[in-house]
């Protein structure tokens, strides 16, 4: 039998885990268990996720390697976008979209599979959190640790209220648990045959393997566009370094070429400003002869 958690973190990690319905009594339970010592006391004041930031925490937890791609992607981006011009960079905002998309129907269906339904408005809070994520390292860590109990939101310009966003500081740098989803138990064997009982039991297992199957269809179309996804972001990444290489020997060579005419503008500039001096001492002696001749005259 596995040890009941001592620290906060543990504590923290199996509670923001557990079914939503499931999160405050489990949590008041464990604060009782814990009564008279400063744990206790911090255990219940542990906040309720939001709907949104407990379909994340259960992605993070169920499809662990999904979020993990959508991290890595993000991060990929910060580090490239610097140096890429607007329009690769509309592009690659789209194909980040389509991708926070995907992960988020994803994160729908891995909540209906817990008997959760998830609202139309709560997915767009669930999809502005990956994409928080993928924009934001901290708000990257925030999603990673599983412990969020506000849904994110953030352009990357100013930065997200991440520590209001998880349960507690340390979650930072925390990494939630995976874990499995949990298997319906099995049915009873009967020693009574009762083929009525048997034609139900067929029948409802024919319906449950349909919908399962719909399911893994839905499951493999969501896959291969969010793969499709990923895999144009790579080769766009790769094209995008390219370029950059490209535009770095081109700016080099104008770079060059302007501090050659930079010269050349100063040379012009003394040879201009000789020829102005000229000009007036020329002048002046047209002048001058000008009104020698008048005198004479």
């Amino acid at each position: 039998m596995a040890e009941a958690p001592t620290d906060l973190l543990s504590i923290a990690d199996e509670l923001y885990g557990l079914p939503l319905p499931d999160f405050t009594p489990a949590r008041d339970a464990k604060a009782k268990e814990l009564k008279g010592t400063d744990l206790g006391k911090q255990v219940k004041a542990l906040k309720k996720p939001s709907l949104a930031a407990w379909v994340v925490n259960l992605l993070v937890r169920r499809e662990t390697g999904q979020v993990e791609q959508v991290l890595s992607v993000g991060e990929a981006l910060r580090e490239a976008q610097a140096s890429m011009s607007g329009d690769a960079l509309r592009e690659l905002t789209k194909q980040r979209r389509q991708l926070t998309a995907a992960v988020t129907t994803q994160a729908r269906r891995t909540a209906r599979e817990e008997g959760t339904k998830v609202t139309d408005a709560v997915a767009d809070q669930v999809e502005a959190t990956l994409t928080a994520a993928m924009v934001d390292a901290e708000c990257a860590r925030a999603v990673r640790s599983g412990l969020l109990v506000a849904a994110l939101a953030t352009t990357g310009l100013d930065p997200a209220d991440v520590a209001g966003a998880v349960a507690l500081p340390e979650a930072l740098g925390f990494e939630a648990t995976a874990r499995e989803a949990e298997l319906p138990p099995r049915p009873e064997l009967r020693v009574v045959p009762d083929p009525e009982a048997d034609r139900k039991a067929v029948a409802a297992a024919e319906q449950t393997l349909a919908a399962t199957q719909s399911e893994l269809d839905d499951a493999t179309a969501e896959y291969d566009q969010a793969k499709a996804a990923y895999d144009d972001l790579a080769a766009r990444s790769l094209q995008v370094q390219a370029e950059i290489e490209e535009l770095r020997g081109r700016l080099a060579e104008l770079e060059s070429t302007a501090e050659e005419v930079d010269d050349e503008l100063s040379e012009a500039d003394d040879t201009r400003n000789e020829a102005e001096d000229a000009l007036r001492e020329a002048q002046r002696s047209r002048d001058a002869a000008a009104a020698a001749v008048a005198k004479l005259r």
